[in-house]
């Protein structure tokens, strides 16, 4: 099963994540299959960048969102 799921990156607290479409079993931060955007949360007011058509093809082929990357899409009106 492939979900679309946060990947923490940046240094010792200041996280970064980037928005990934991943095999469910593989780590949080190990191996992905595509990168579809950015989130940052540190800027005011959260950055998130996101790649409309990359997200759609996944979620075409059967990608399952996270909670949490279900509600950023939300609060970006994506969803």
């Amino acid at each position: 099963m492939v979900k679309i799921r946060l990947m923490r990156m940046g240094a010792k607290k200041r996280p970064f994540y980037r928005i990934v479409a991943a095999d469910a079993r593989a780590p949080r931060d190990g191996r992905f299959l595509d990168i579809l955007g950015i989130y940052n949360p540190l800027t005011d007011p959260p950055e998130v960048k996101l790649d409309k058509e990359k997200l759609q093809k996944w979620v075409g082929r059967g990608a399952q969102l996270t909670g949490t990357v279900k509600g950023l899409l939300k609060t970006q009106g994506l969803l």
